[in-house]
């Protein structure tokens, strides 16, 4: 379905609210209405099936109108991270080819500066949302005089999402357009979002930014059902509790960093929402610790289910709240894709034996790294299956777990190390909110393993607590997988879909 059908249907229903207050309310008869205007102001600019718009927008009223137009319209838009700096935000705007870029009054500073570091210019059709820049046109004054009424011509359009850059320059990740109508488009987050019970009765809370793969797509498929979709401006942990009781919220997706900063919480702002609202949610992105998804189940109940995937779409998998406490640690069963487990030669490992990742997608959801053939040549196998790098293992049952990302293995003495098991262990510890295992640097061993923690409280970053941790670490974990020291950050340097950037940690410590 999409969201023209709940436009006629329920006209007045919030397609999108903005939390918290000052609480914005988009009807899906105002979010069908602005898509259909600017879908027709991006034709009357020229923009054809194929082209590119560049989103440089924070969680605000007008990015889905954004995003919902350019998919219309049979475009790519790239919805662009907002705490790049200039440069690096004109890189995805160069990289991308964008024919339009759309900007907003919070992000008018970067907006200023791009044109100095595109080496063919700014974008010849420039729109900026609540606020004049000179040569841009003010949004949504610009499109009052299109008809709220459909283009003649829509084409189903996709997201053109730029990975978060931890490990060197964002890559872009295209696939190809459908060329038929948005009714006629498949969409494979329907299975998904089925799995978790959404309909057009739930409330569905996003608590990230837009500018990710997860929180963008989610949102456009729960809308597409009719789903009233409440955006956090910011995720702050006692705003998102606050938000789950003030809208009634059945549905919601989180990462496993919001879910420690929520269980940090004092117990007296815990118990002070009422959440039996909640249906089912899920997680994604990083991995959850155990202990932390057990004690989540213990608050919430067992509706925290999790999927993995990725931004690339290769393979998606899937389990429930019940499953995974008998199969506790596993990221679930293929619900897309079928899931093969290769050694370094590319061969097929038997049950149980960690390697790389693979999917084998049968042609579905297609992608390619923008203008990079090799690293799209990287990613298949010479079955032709996809991989984006991460590491598991499969059990007796099918059930997938993972092990860590290929290039976050520590190599030390000979010894492939995984930081993802310390990791998980640390953050356990009562006094840790964050945790950062990796390798440096060590002119005997290769690499050594190195610990930096963010405590809940920064008083007890004394040097006596970094020796009882890392002892309190190698009581429960063989001490060559343990950091051979611990220190102290008051902010570890995580995307807000919880991707620890770990090459700032590593820069600084080598």
């Amino acid at each position: 379905m999409q969201i023209r059908e709940h436009a006629e249907a329920t006209p007045d229903k919030p397609a999108v609210i903005l939390h918290p207050e000052p609480a914005v309310v988009v009807t899906y008869r105002e979010l069908e209405e602005r898509a259909n205007q600017l879908a027709h102001h991006f034709r009357q600019a020229g923009l054809v099936e194929g082209d590119t718009v560049a989103i440089l927008m924070e969680n605000n009223e007008h990015v889905h109108a954004a995003m919902w137009a350019a998919r219309r319209s049979g475009l790519y838009y790239a919805v662009i991270n907002t705490h790049l700096t200039p440069a690096e935000a004109a890189y995805i705007v160069d990289n991308s080819g964008a024919k339009a870029i759309i900007g907003s009054r919070a992000m008018r500073g970067v907006c200023e500066q791009l044109a100095e570091h595109l080496p063919n210019g700014l974008p010849e059709l420039r729109l900026m949302a609540d606020d004049d820049l000179d040569g841009w046109q003010r949004y949504p004054e610009c499109v009052a005089q299109h008809p709220v009424t459909p283009i003649p011509d829509e084409l189903e359009g996709d997201l053109l999402q730029y990975s978060s850059g931890t490990t060197g320059r964002p890559k872009g990740i295209r696939r190809k357009l459908p060329h038929v109508p948005p009714a006629e488009a498949p969409s494979a987050l329907t299975v998904l979002l089925g799995a978790v019970q959404i309909d057009s009765n739930s409330v569905y809370l996003s608590p990230a930014p837009l500018y990710h793969t997860a929180p963008c797509m989610w949102t456009m498929a729960a809308q597409s059902m009719g789903v009233t979709t409440v955006i956090m401006r910011k995720f702050d942990p006692e705003e998102a509790l606050r938000a789950i009781e003030k809208y009634r919220v059945t549905s919601g997706q989180f990462v496993p960093a919001m879910f420690v900063r929520m269980l940090k919480l004092p117990e007296e702002i815990r118990s002070k929402y009422d959440l039996s609202s909640l249906k089912r949610v899920v997680h994604a992105a990083a991995p959850c610790p155990i202990d932390i998804k057990k004690q989540m189940i213990d608050w919430w109940g067992p509706v925290v289910d999790e999927y993995y995937s990725s931004s690339e779409g290769a393979g998606i998998t899937f389990i429930t709240a019940e499953e995974w406490l008998k199969h506790p640690g596993s990221v679930g069963k293929p619900l897309i894709g079928v899931a093969h487990i290769l050694d370094e030669n590319g061969d097929e490992l038997p049950t149980g034996q960690a390697g790389q990742i693979y999917f084998d997608m049968g042609g579905l959801m297609e992608f390619e790294y923008h203008k990079d053939p090799q690293k799209t040549a990287e990613s298949r196998s010479k079955q032709g299956w996809v991989t984006v790098g991460d590491v598991g293992y499969l059990d007796e049952e099918g059930y997938l777990f993972l092990t860590d990302r290929k290039h976050h293995m520590i190599i030390s003495g000979g010894v492939n190390i995984y930081p993802q098991e310390a990791e998980n262990m640390l953050i356990t510890h009562p006094k840790v909110l964050d945790a950062a295992v990796f390798g440096v640097p060590d002119e005997e061993m290769g690499q050594r393993v190195k610990g930096v923690v963010q405590l809940v409280d920064p008083a007890d970053e004394t040097p006596e607590f970094a020796e009882e941790l890392l002892q309190w670490l190698r009581d429960r974990l063989a001490h060559y997988k343990c950091p051979k020291s611990i220190s102290f950050e008051r902010q570890l340097p995580r995307t807000e879909t919880g991707k620890m950037m770990k090459q700032e940690l590593i820069k600084k410590y080598s």
